[in-house]
């Protein structure tokens, strides 16, 4: 007779809260993007102060001020498209930077051009005429099914780690079901939205969701790496089940990446 896994309920009301705040999370963030203009704004400048909040918080300094000056950034004259493939550059500057440098300050620089990705790529992309709330929806789908693919396939398939060293739990069963899932998820938004229809053919839209599901899992690897360096667990406690916010968005944070040289590069604006 086996002996009762006391683990087993605990592993279950995890489960539970992580899924009821996901589905607030989720529905309040879909209001708001339905919603657009200011609103939509304001509610990503304020998850760009969380994050950063976040990162500072975990490399174990407290100075808000280069947070505070990088996203007055938000409210700069310059173009969406501009702004868009600058917060890209900055964004992955820093991240590509952070393993490399000591400095306690020139870690907080990195850690507002990280969050500034949020402020200034995501209302970018919604304010697009036409197309706008259909990239939105699909940068959702990509990486919210990348997410939850990838986490119950390497459940229930396990298998060789995809990068022990960093996040000992993520496994290639559970990255590949996740880049299929998302690369699903994006193409099945394609066929939804007529506005994306007449955008591009299903094939870019394929071949873009399958990058973005693969840089959706490479930001997460990322945030495991720099959580493993300055031996933190979860970037904060705000969102039960979850972590923080710079748990649940590291995944889109390189979506948006990848979306703000696009919309740069493409040259599209508002």
């Amino acid at each position: 007779m086996n002996a009762p896994n006391p683990s087993a309920p605990r592993t279950n009301s995890e489960l539970k809260l992580r899924v009821a705040s996901a589905l607030v999370l989720g529905a309040l963030i879909l209001l708001v993007t339905l919603w657009g203009g200011w609103p939509f704004r304001l509610v990503w400048i304020l998850v760009a102060g969380l994050v950063a909040y976040e990162w500072l918080a975990i490399i174990g300094r407290g100075n808000a001020i280069p947070a505070a000056t990088g996203l007055a950034l938000t409210f700069s004259p310059a173009s969406p498209a501009a702004l868009a493939g600058t917060a890209s550059a900055m964004a992955l500057l820093g991240a590509l930077a952070t393993p490399f440098v000591r400095s306690r300050l020139t870690l907080e620089l990195c850690g507002v051009a990280y969050a500034l990705a949020f402020a200034l790529i995501t209302p970018a992309l919604r304010d697009l005429p036409g197309v706008g709330l259909a990239l939105i929806l699909w940068s959702f789908a990509v990486v919210w099914l990348t997410d939850i693919a990838a986490y119950f396939t390497g459940r229930k398939l396990g298998g060789p780690k995809l990068m022990p060293a960093v996040s000992p739990k993520k496994t290639w069963s559970g990255a590949i079901g996740g880049a299929v899932a998302g690369m699903v998820g994006g193409y099945l938004v394609w066929r939804l939205v007529p506005a994306l229809q007449g955008m591009t053919a299903a094939g870019p839209v394929v071949a873009a969701s399958l990058a973005g599901s693969i840089v959706s899992q490479a930001g997460d690897l990322f945030e495991s790496a720099l959580k493993r360096r300055f031996d933190t667990k979860d970037s904060s406690k705000l969102i039960p089940g979850h972590g923080g916010f710079l748990d649940r968005l590291d995944g889109y944070w390189a979506v948006l990446v990848l979306a703000g040289f696009a919309l740069f590069a493409l040259h599209l604006d508002v």
